[in-house]
């Protein structure tokens, strides 16, 4: 977790009590520079000013959408933060909602209200198995992927020669 104290964490919430609630839910965790952004063009300028190792965001940051904020800093090789871990927090999310924020690349996703327990399992779960970044014509962010699959056989997409 050094890689997160040394770096810094933003909490991007529209609703400034909601934003220092957790804040101070991130300094409870063990984490010193933790900045609070209430307003979009902040988070904007924030952002592309230097590097952090985690932003929590909700998806109620507008103009631009959050998610598309997302995607754009996913997308632009010059982002500082295009790597960054991004936790997305709603308050009614629906399944479409969260697989759009996935497909825009966000790494982890946190329904309102939640716990210090709960958003300590997902700074951890970052920390603990970070997902490599993928660079594809159509998707910039963490691998989506949660888990490797194996179906227990050696590769079955070679044909034997008695099948041939």
């Amino acid at each position: 977790m050094d890689k997160i104290v040394k770096h810094g964490v933003v909490i991007a919430d529209p609703v400034e009590n909601m934003a220092s609630l957790i804040a101070a839910m991130v300094r409870g965790l063990g984490h010193r520079m933790v900045l609070e952004i209430t307003n979009p063009r902040e988070l904007k300028a924030v952002l592309d000013s230097r590097s952090y190792s985690l932003v929590i965001l909700d998806e109620t940051m507008g103009s631009p959408d959050a998610v598309e904020m997302v995607r754009q800093m996913r997308t632009d090789i010059d982002s500082p933060n295009r790597t960054t871990s991004i936790i997305m927090m709603s308050s009614a999310p629906d399944i479409a909602r969260i697989a759009e924020a996935r497909d825009a690349g966000v790494s982890e996703f946190l329904k309102k209200p939640f716990s210090a327990t709960d958003l300590q399992m997902r700074i951890a779960g970052l920390d603990i198995k970070p997902r490599e970044f993928i660079d594809a014509p159509e998707y910039a962010g963490p691998d989506r992927r949660r888990r490797k699959l194996t179906a227990g056989i050696a590769d079955q997409r070679t044909v034997s020669e008695t099948e041939s």
